[in-house]
């Protein structure tokens, strides 16, 4: 079979999302509409409050649509998946468990048992985000950086298809940011997930993604959808090229348009 006949990874139809308040409905997005590919990195952009992490809960099977609908390869969401990972803003890691523990938390809670298998796996993934060594060390003993890349791996454990990221570097240094940014190129490149990364920089959305969604404030909606054809692999030069600087002016002029 043709791979264009394949559904997408990701595919958002006409969905809304209406929260129910205590001062009333609240419409946190209206006719939200794109697909993603499988294996394509798109990243997401808009104004605080406009329905960005609501899309990563619907994907998820956190938060049913409430119009329209959510499909993950042409299957409408209705509960969570094991082919879905999720990397929060911070980390959320068990401050009791040492680093392996918490890598393969996921796993002990769905099947009630870890195996052998599965702590080699843990190994294999603390050496890909950089922390080989750290496997007995407690969260309390690792920097921002270093627990974010821990929640990488965790997400990363159970091999999902999918990988659906929450602003993950927001509470990190810019420097560290930055560093982490080309981290997860570098593992994104190496083991290729569709990934739908939600963040409120610019530069970052361009520097990694292959499109980049630009939303409306709420109730939230797609208003522009953007290809980024700078090519593969990028690295830290990518960051002071014209085409980099072009296509961040172009976001940067359409979200100020937005907001004033």
């Amino acid at each position: 079979m043709s791979s264009s006949l394949s559904p997408p990874a990701l595919s958002f139809k006409n969905m809304g999302q209406v929260y129910k308040t205590s001062s009333g409905p609240l419409e946190a997005l209206r006719g939200v509409t794109f697909d993603v590919s499988r294996h394509q990195f798109v990243a997401v952009l808009g104004p605080s409050g406009c329905g960005k992490s609501t899309l990563l809960r619907s994907i998820a099977g956190l938060l049913p649509a409430t119009s329209g609908s959510v499909e993950v390869f042409g299957y409408k969401v209705s509960e969570p998946r094991d082919d879905v990972g999720i990397v929060f803003q911070k980390p959320t890691l068990l401050p009791w468990a040492n680093i392996e523990d918490n890598i393969v938390f996921p796993v002990r809670h769905k099947t009630g048992r870890v195996s052998a298998e599965d702590r080699q796996r843990a190994k294999q993934l603390l050496d890909k985000v950089g922390l080989t060594g750290f496997e007995k060390r407690l969260p309390a003993e690792l920097s921002g950086g270093m627990q974010q890349r821990v929640g990488i791996a965790r997400a990363l454990h159970l091999n999902p298809d999918i990988l659906l990221m929450d602003e993950p570097f927001s509470a990190l240094d810019a420097l560290t940011r930055e560093e982490m940014g080309f981290e997860l190129l570098r593992i994104w490149e190496a083991q290729p997930k569709t990934v739908l990364f939600i963040t409120h920089s610019i530069s970052e959305a361009v520097l990694l993604a292959d499109r980049v969604l630009v939303m409306s404030g709420r109730p939230g909606t797609i208003i522009e959808d953007i290809e980024i054809s700078i090519p593969r692999p990028r690295g830290v030069e990518t960051s002071s090229t014209k085409v980099m600087h072009d296509y961040t002016g172009h976001l940067r002029n359409l979200l100020l348009k937005r907001v004033a």
